[in-house]
Formats: C-alpha cells, sequence, structure tokens
C-alpha cells in the first residue's frame, strides 16, 4: 500500500522482490508498479519536478483521486 499525494493505492512490488522493503520505505512507481527504491532526497526531487509542471500534475492527482480500483 502507498500513498501518492493523499491518494491510496495498492501496488505490485514483484519487481522489487530482492529489495529490502519496510514501511515509510520511498519507490519510484509507475502504471501500479514499483519500479525501484529510491532514497528521500531522490523523491523529494522528483515530487518537486512534478509540482512544478504545475495543471498537469494536479489534474492527474485528481484523476487519481476519483478512480476506483476493482479488484478481480
Amino acid at each position: 500500500m502507498v500513498d501518492i499525494s493523499g491518494v491510496r493505492r495498492a501496488i505490485n512490488i514483484g519487481l522489487l522482490d530482492r529489495e529490502d522493503l519496510a514501511p515509510g520505505d520511498w519507490v519510484l512507481i509507475h502504471v501500479g508498479f514499483a519500479l525501484s527504491k529510491i532514497d528521500e532526497e531522490e523523491a523529494a526531487a522528483a515530487l518537486d519536478f512534478l509540482r512544478s509542471i504545475g495543471d498537469p500534475y494536479e489534474d492527474e492527482i485528481a484523476a487519481l483521486r476519483e478512480s476506483t480500483i476493482e479488484q478481480g
């Protein structure tokens, strides 16, 4: 379970099965998959960049908040 700007989602961590992941760790996520474990400094830089692009980032977060994930 991850928190993306206040939106909690379950993600797949199978690609990081050799990483030692713990609550509070930062991971780079794309389309529901954790791609790599990153440090807090790298996470902050990525978030700063995303926030700097403005409306596209805010639109994406709004869409994420409104979306639902169906369990199969």
